[in-house]
């Protein structure tokens, strides 16, 4: 049976075992694959203390502006116990019209949805197309996203490319092709609580200061927090403690620590340093007698971002609507992507498939929304050239 371009390239895609931080093979296949169409590609790998190498890939063809990007992730989760899987989570194979792997969804299916939009594109208009696009590639998203994005958009700065616009092609949808676009995120920030005092003897507590009591009164004081109600852009920001830790398995020892960890989701009621004075602030009012509290920011931290750019959500939109028939949502739900890092550089918007099994077993995605998703981009790069 024959496949379509999208199916054929999102299978070679997930036949490469690329979990973070390994390359895989898929950079490869996706670089000899553009490389044939007329791409300039060049593969950079990024350093950086305490983390693995990470290779990452730049691709564009055309030239001048408009100069629009795609970006995206070959990288994946671990697959956990392959004889849990009905299909090998890495045999790309086509079941009764659903194609299953690791990263069918997330995202490589995407990456080879817009990939065969491209050719395709190029095929039909040349090199000398009135633009330049591009595909930003990285293979560091599901990991520290420490020697991904980041230091490839620093790089492709540094080489003179400027982009007017982005597509990061994440999987948006919550349910059915064309229900969503994401136009912002909320930010995230998240944080380490630690209350220090003194170990002792359980049957003495007189010679030790249990850090516990004074750990959960902080908990509640955050817990506790009403932040905002939200707006007509964003729904309200949230505060979850999602790990407590003391560290002592024994019934007859009061310990010396104890620490809890949350993270925030927060909209554009606040910034990042006005959230970070509005924790300060809230545990400070907690009384915790000679016990010492420490906090500690964690450095991934994002802040919230909309995107108004009307031309890139006008012209997504209707491509979305023209094949699907729906009117997508304008979303800011969910969780954080590299659109957090590419909005410093240019407007950005996210667009991809169903994200319903995306990081479970059996990973899949349905061919004929690999091949609907192909034709959106596509007609996403006839109109926004055409502009």
């Amino acid at each position: 049976m024959s496949m379509s371009p999208a199916t054929v390239i999102a299978r070679d895609l997930i036949r490469c075992p690329s979990v973070t931080p390994n390359e895989g093979g898929a950079l490869s296949a996706l670089e000899t694959l553009l490389k044939d169409a007329g791409f300039r590609v060049d593969r950079v790998v990024f350093k950086d203390d305490d983390t693995p190498d990470v290779e990452n890939l730049f691709a564009s063809v055309g030239s001048g502006a408009p100069h629009f990007v795609f970006a995206g992730h070959t990288d994946v989760v671990p697959a956990g116990s392959e004889a849990d899987w009905t299909h090998g989570p890495f045999e790309g194979e086509v079941d009764s019209g659903v194609l299953y792997g690791r990263g069918a969804v997330d995202m490589k299916g995407g990456i080879a949805s817009f990939a065969a939009a491209a050719l395709e594109f190029v095929d039909q208009n040349g090199t000398d197309f009135g633009g330049t696009i591009s595909f930003l590639i990285t293979g560091d998203e599901e990991g520290p996203a420490i020697n991904g994005t980041v230091k490839l958009l620093e790089w492709a700065k540094k080489q003179g490319h400027r982009f007017d616009a982005c597509i990061v092609g994440e999987p948006t949808n919550p349910d059915a092709l064309g229900d969503a676009i994401k136009v912002g995120r909320r930010g995230s920030l998240s944080g380490i609580v630690t209350v220090t005092g003194v170990q002792g003897h359980a049957a003495y507590p007189h010679l030790a200061d249990n850090p516990i009591p004074g750990l959960t009164m902080l908990m509640a004081a955050l817990n506790g927090l009403k932040m905002d109600e939200g707006n007509e852009r964003f729904q309200p920001s949230n505060l979850e403690i999602v790990t407590v830790d003391v560290g002592n398995t024994a019934f007859n020892v009061i310990p010396a620590r104890a620490e809890f960890r949350f993270n925030i989701r927060y909209n554009d009621v606040w910034t990042l340093d006005s959230l970070k004075a509005k924790i300060l602030e809230t545990l400070e009012t907690v009384n915790l007698g000679s016990l010492k509290m420490n906090i500690e920011f964690k450095r991934d931290a994002s802040e919230s971002f909309l995107t108004k750019d009307e031309t890139l959500i006008e012209v997504l939109s209707k491509a979305v609507s023209e094949e699907t028939g729906r009117t997508p949502e304008l979303s800011t739900g969910g969780g954080t992507s590299d659109a957090r890092f590419i909005k410093n550089y240019c407007p950005v918007v996210e667009f991809g498939l169903v994200g319903q099994t995306m990081h479970k077993v059996d990973e899949c995605v349905a061919v004929e929304d690999l091949d609907r998703l192909a034709a959106i981009y596509h007609r996403f790069l006839v109109s926004y050239f055409s502009k």
